[in-house]
């Protein structure tokens, strides 16, 4: 008898294609519940009871720990739980592993963070903060700075392997132009960006509900994603 399906929390950004792309890479089945931050959905007391920092993703495993139900949030939680079930996408050796969690944690206490930013006071904040603006823009190119430097090194970001730590990464690297980036003295990130791009599973879970995306600023791909998916 099959597994029940995942349940996934989501809202197309980056953090929430993290999970989508996850689910699609591990052949997991899962199904859908859309958390629309723009309403305030993320506030509603049932989401709160899954999500307590009323932010998605988030997940509800029917078949947890002991076959028992268990709820996960936090992007980067949520990916090291789904790769510890399946076994997939942390490397092979404990040094893999390492490695993997590194980069996994610098998505999440630098990239993630610092580009979040950036997006907000170039696009959205309703004051023009040039100090702010410059502050972000400036630490961002920095941390892809670094991302390139380690793909110069290497064919993935933990290693010549694929994991959990470039789909952390991918989604938010993708909106490079929305963040006033460029890409011109970063080849290797550009290899990288287009050679995950490539990857049907993670082109699915980059195209799950794309239409409710309001922010177009990864032009670069939008001529490949289907136009309501």
């Amino acid at each position: 008898m099959p597994e029940a399906p995942i349940e996934l929390y989501y809202w197309p950004t980056p953090n929430g294609w993290k999970i989508s792309i996850a689910l699609e890479e591990m052949q997991l089945p899962y199904t859908t519940h859309l958390i629309d931050i723009g309403k305030g959905d993320q506030f509603a007391e049932n989401f709160l009871k899954i999500a307590p920092n009323n932010r998605m993703p988030a997940i509800v495993d029917p078949n947890g720990p002991g076959k028992s139900p268990v709820s996960l949030f936090e992007s980067g939680a949520i990916l090291m739980y789904l790769s510890r079930k399946t076994g997939q996408f942390m490397g092979s050796t404990t040094r893999d592993q390492i490695a993997v969690e590194e980069w996994l944690m610098w998505q999440m206490g630098g990239l993630g963070p610092m580009a979040g930013q950036t997006h907000h006071f170039l696009k959205y904040a309703p004051e023009d903060i040039a100090y702010a603006k410059d502050r972000y823009r400036t630490e961002t190119a920095r941390l892809y700075g670094v991302l390139d430097r380690r793909l110069a090194q290497t064919e993935y970001v933990a290693g010549n392997f694929y994991s959990i730590a470039d789909i952390s990464i991918w989604g938010w690297a993708s909106l490079w132009e929305g963040q006033g980036q460029t890409l011109d003295d970063k080849p290797h990130m550009a290899r990288w960006l287009k050679t995950l791009w490539d990857r049907p599973a993670l082109k699915r879970g980059r195209s799950l509900h794309a239409h409710l995306r309001a922010d177009r600023s990864d032009s670069w791909l939008q001529a490949d994603l289907p136009p309501n998916s």
